[in-house]
């Protein structure tokens, strides 16, 4: 029995245009279209006991010019002349079905059979609205082994929105909305229902800290100063073999200069020789059949400097004794430009790293850090695993986060699919302010931003074939790569208020859903428009609110001018600013 059962009274009009997935409603009554509220649902019966679901898009009342009649004719009655013309646009969302083969109650995306001139519309609210989101809710919830649930149905607080977990990352999923919107909690609350999963697998890059919070997660850091005493539990260095040629050549070699082609030549090879020196020392003569430059073997940084100093200098024979060789002082800059960039201690995470990281196994160790999963132990799953990058120097983030993606994708890519093809074990990478390295292609990119843009977009377009899959988190998506977001089959938007960040947005969905979008700058906090895959019914959902909340909150201003919360201690803070380190802090 169909959950629809309307009498013409709470007809809201009939259909007069018909469009692909847009529909024109005429409404006779004035009193009826006071019903029409822009984002409800409405129904449209198409045949038997199938519906056609529908959300108002807009509703209008234009005055009706009057005719000119003739100055014989004063008399004439034009009370039967309407005045005024009512009407609403409706986007066609999906089809409700009583009965679909043995299963009952239904509701898909698809659009079977447009509606006819005349059809009868009814609005969908009270007791039908509640049974229509109960169905929404119950087939999100039966679909999945493991339901996602994000939040409730803005039309309907009692009826809990579930989404499907597996479309959500495979497909690729993007977290908009500006500052103070929800994001960090929305992720924190889909990260927290993640690690009920017992084999999880998401690293998320956290560039502020934020999710320091959340104690059900491993948790990790790139190393800072501090570490370089002594290491500090959950530091990770990420020594320098593991750049690619590409990597090292943004990081070291300035395009500008006349000796650039001279430098990046020499960078080759000497690091061609190096590593197969350090492959033939480990004994690991195999690795040399599939050798390339940018195969990630351990080989010590003070020995490719030494080797480009010594072609700088470099004297041959020539017909009347000893002249200077062809890159005679010619890599001078290059070589200080290294050493400079290889002595600051704030990038020692990658140039100074301990003794242990210059071992074969170190990659191997990484690997299990980055891509394990394994038994929650006292409430912490391992497969959740959340790397700090606050202390990177921003100049080299990029690469750090570009590396970090590549290493994880590689790895992923090289695992053994098994003898059915479907043996990886996925995993999703979480790419919070995404738009500080993932910059769009109207922006100003560099080398460094470059490679990183690589490194993403390559996950983007290829990721789901080897279980790896993205979501993108930004306040601005404007400035965000429109490759990686063009990628992404599921959005959801918080409130946005800046237009050109509104228009992005529109530009990702479906012609038939952009006016959905037009409510993203009247947003409540933490209230969503999900759009996507992953989601039965495009619409407003207020998500979910973590139980551990992260460290994102907005400090109120005028609150603390009036009573601080603690006595700031200026000299600490000029102190660790010398350090380069808030290790003293703790």
């Amino acid at each position: 029995m169909s959950i629809f059962n309307f009498t013409d009274e709470q007809s809201l009009g009939e259909v007069r245009s018909v469009e692909t997935s847009r529909i024109t409603v005429r409404v006779t009554d004035g009193q009826r279209l006071q019903k029409a509220r822009v984002g409800r649902l409405v129904a449209i019966q198409s045949m038997g006991d199938e519906w056609l679901i529908g959300i108002i898009e807009r509703v209008w009342r234009h005055p009706v010019e009057l005719p000119t009649l003739p100055e014989a004719d004063p008399s004439a009655d034009l009370t039967g002349v309407p005045q005024e013309e009512n009407g609403v646009s409706i986007s066609l969302v999906g089809t409700y079905r009583a009965r679909d083969g043995q299963r009952k109650n239904t509701f898909t995306r698809a659009v079977f059979i447009l509606p006819e001139i005349n059809r009868s519309v009814f609005p969908i609210e009270e007791k039908s609205l509640e049974d229509f989101m109960g169905i929404l809710s119950a087939s999100s919830k039966a679909d999945a082994a493991a339901p996602l649930k994000v939040g409730t149905y803005t039309l309907d607080g009692k009826a809990s929105a579930y989404i499907d977990g597996d479309k959500l990352f495979q497909r690729h999923a993007a977290l908009l909305g500006s500052t103070g919107s929800g994001k960090s909690f929305t992720v924190a609350s889909i990260l927290e229902q993640s690690a009920q999963l017992p084999h999880a697998n998401i690293v998320v890059l956290d560039l502020h800290g934020e999710y320091s919070s959340m104690k059900f997660a491993a948790h990790y850091r790139i190393a800072g100063i501090g570490d370089l005493k002594a290491k500090k539990e959950g530091a990770i260095f990420l020594p320098f073999w593991l750049l690619t040629y590409d990597e090292m050549q943004s990081l070291f070699v300035d395009r500008s200069e006349e000796s650039a082609p001279n430098q990046a030549s020499e960078l080759m090879k000497q690091v061609v020789e190096l590593k197969k020196k350090s492959i033939e020392g480990l004994g690991k003569q195999d690795l040399l059949d599939g050798f390339t430059v940018d195969t990630p073997v351990p080989y010590r940084l003070a020995d490719l400097i030494e080797a480009i100093a010594e072609k700088d200098r470099e004297m041959v024979q020539g017909s009347k004794g000893e002249k200077q060789g062809p890159l005679f002082g010619k890599l001078t800059r290059f070589l200080n430009r290294i050493s400079v960039k290889t002595k600051d201690r704030r990038y020692a995470f990658m140039y100074q790293a301990p003794a242990e990281y210059e071992t074969y196994e170190a990659l191997h160790e990484l690997a299990e850090k980055l891509l394990g999963t394994g038994i929650k132990q006292d409430g912490v799953n391992p497969g959740i695993k959340i790397i700090d990058f606050s202390e990177v120097p921003s100049d080299i983030l990029p690469v750090v986060v570009g590396l970090v993606a590549r290493i994880v994708y590689q790895i992923q890519f090289w695992s053994s699919p098994g003898a059915d093809g479907d043996a990886r074990h996925p995993i999703v990478l979480v790419c919070d302010e995404a738009h500080l390295y993932l910059p769009s292609s109207a922006a100003s990119t560099g080398p460094l931003e470059k490679r990183a843009l690589e490194n993403f977009e390559r996950i983007a377009k290829e990721g789901r074939k080897y279980g790896v899959g993205l979501m993108v988190v930004s306040q601005r998506p404007s400035d965000v790569s429109t490759t990686i977001l063009s990628q992404c089959s599921n959005i959801i938007s918080l409130r946005l208020a800046n237009k050109t960040d509104q228009a992005v947005v529109k530009q990702l969905l479906p012609e038939s859903l952009e006016g959905l979008m037009e409510v993203l700058p009247t947003l409540d906090v933490g209230e969503a428009v999900v759009v996507g895959d992953a989601t039965l019914l495009p619409t407003r959902i207020k998500m979910a609110k973590p139980k551990h909340e992260p460290r994102s909150a907005t400090i109120p201003f005028w609150t603390r001018w009036a009573t601080p919360k603690a006595e700031v201690d200026l000299i600490a803070a000029v102190e660790n600013m010398r350090r380069q380190s808030r290790a003293q802090e703790d």
